[in-house]
């Protein structure tokens, strides 16, 4: 039986650190979460791409480390591990997955449609990590891991075809 998702309470949603475990609400959307918590990474993004790429680096992993411990509270805060609203680790997982992209529309949607793919079919090992580990890291390492999946591609696209 698959587990109970409770509803999320007002006084929940004023709680600071769940609202930016929820993609500042975007979680709450009633159908794709997860794909409204990327489509709020991509204004991030896009304020990011032109950052070099230590600074780019430095504010995604800082994300990464701030979201296990956001991701963690608000699952307790929420009463559900991984609870499908939570979606700071989209968020970081798009930001991987776009590093040292080129910039362009046409990069921008390749990362999105690559990422949003592989955070849902979850194929080994981010589907391990989905099932096995737990907490905070468990919620963020499968996106990572999906990000980096999608981020290893584009790259190797870009090698191949000398497109860099």
């Amino acid at each position: 039986m698959a587990e109970s998702k409770p509803r999320i309470q007002i006084k929940e949603l004023k709680d600071p650190v769940v609202f930016i475990g929820l993609g500042l609400g975007s979680g709450l959307a009633p159908k794709a979460p997860g794909t409204a918590g990327t489509l709020v990474a991509v204004p991030l993004y896009l304020v990011m791409q032109n950052l070099s790429l230590m600074w780019y680096a430095a504010i995604t992993v800082s994300i990464i480390l701030a979201g296990i411990w956001v991701c963690s509270y608000s699952a307790k805060k929420l009463g559900v591990h991984d609870h499908p609203a939570i979606v700071i680790d989209e968020i970081a997982g798009f930001l991987i997955t776009m590093f040292a992209v080129p910039a362009g529309w046409v990069w921008l949607i390749t990362g999105f449609v690559l990422f949003r793919f592989f955070d849902a079919v979850k194929p080994w090992p981010i589907s391990w990590m989905d099932r096995n580990l737990k907490g905070g890291t468990g919620i963020m390492l499968d996106d990572v891991a999906a990000g980096l999946v999608s981020l290893a591609l584009i790259h190797a696209y870009l090698y191949t075809t000398g497109a860099y």
